[in-house]
């Protein structure tokens, strides 16, 4: 199949030089450094175990219709960044092309074909006055959760830290060809590829940790085990978790683990800094909306009160906002 991986970043390198090693034709658009290091030498992987890969027969380009009409289009940027590209994509459509979101947090499409009285809603919070929704058409879409962790530690060379698992899902819930056909091509690549039946549960799954932590150590520097192991900041994480469950099981989600189960998985990371905050210490915009600020906005369409993650997203917005405005990053050490 033709791949075009939009964002050559930890996630979307693992995933192309993962399939451009298994056969599949893979065009990376990238930008800057990146862009140039991957068209001089190929992207480079450095696997869990240390085991590198030389990547080289890869194509990148700067503009997507450098790149032409492609079968799958893997979107791997941060949720705040889609809109921006959004005008460019439709130059990598055929009439049968799919787009697989790569996102943290509520997709944009959450409400596409989700029976019930939301049916079609969109949120302003993660498509700020329709933007990707006038560019994107949604039949195109198929959702993913994201589980692997890995990153960019120098142009054109991706380090994976751990995982292989990118569950997938139509909006339907339904297992059509074309999501099969994706599937079998990261299975082939050497990823775990599960094609779910209500994705949008397993969305909640991961974001239940996302909105809760990722916040809270952007706000106090802490790592996953000590906002765990932290009397009052334990129980604040526990409080924003029961709201969001809350929200989601009005959106008719039902949670597979209790909340301590799911606490106790974020304690057991141990002393690990979540993205959000490497985001901090490197003056990057935070992907707040995506993770926390959708959430409260489900919240208030459900009429579902969740006062502890309101305070805690105006704390981190502003925090968001006086970063952006000093141009600064602000690290303990």
């Amino acid at each position: 199949m033709k791949i075009a991986v939009i964002g050559a970043g930890g996630i979307g390198g693992y995933l192309g030089a993962r399939l451009a090693l298994s056969g599949e034709t893979v065009t990376f658009v990238a930008r800057g450094p990146n862009l140039e290091a991957i068209r001089g030498r190929g992207m480079r992987l450095i696997e869990e175990d240390g085991t590198e890969h030389a990547v080289p027969g890869v194509k990148a380009v700067q503009q997507m219709v450098e790149a032409g009409p492609q079968d799958v289009v893997l979107l791997a940027l941060k949720a705040h960044q889609v809109a921006a590209v959004a005008p460019q994509i439709g130059a990598l459509l055929g009439p049968e092309t799919a787009i697989v979101t790569l996102q943290n947090g509520i997709p944009w499409w959450y409400f596409h074909k989700l029976e019930g009285p939301w049916q079609g809603h969109r949120l302003e919070s993660v498509d700020p006055g329709g933007v990707i929704a006038s560019y994107i058409d949604n039949e195109r879409l198929i959702g993913s959760v994201v589980y692997p962790a890995s990153e960019l530690i120098e142009p054109g060379v991706v380090k994976v830290i751990e995982g292989n698992r990118f569950s997938l899902g139509e909006p339907d819930n339904s297992k059509s060809t074309r999501v099969l056909r994706i599937a079998e091509a990261l299975t082939r690549a050497g990823f775990k590829a599960p094609v779910s039946s209500d994705l949008r549960s397993e969305i909640w799954l991961k974001l239940w940790g996302n909105l809760t932590f990722n916040p809270v150590s952007a706000l106090t520097h802490a790592t996953l085990v000590q906002i765990c192991r932290h009397p009052l900041t334990r129980e604040l994480a526990l409080g924003m978790m029961r709201e969001a469950q809350q929200v989601a099981e009005q959106l008719g989600v039902r949670f597979r683990i209790p909340i301590e189960r799911r606490l106790a998985g974020a304690e057991a990371v141990g002393e690990h800094k979540t993205s959000m905050l490497q985001d901090v210490e490197q003056g990057r915009p935070l992907e707040l909306d995506a993770l926390l600020g959708s959430v409260i906005e489900l919240a208030r369409l459900t009429q579902t009160p969740a006062p502890k993650c309101e305070a805690v997203y105006a704390c981190c917005a502003l925090l968001a906002d006086t970063l952006a405005a000093h141009k600064g990053r602000l690290s303990l050490g």
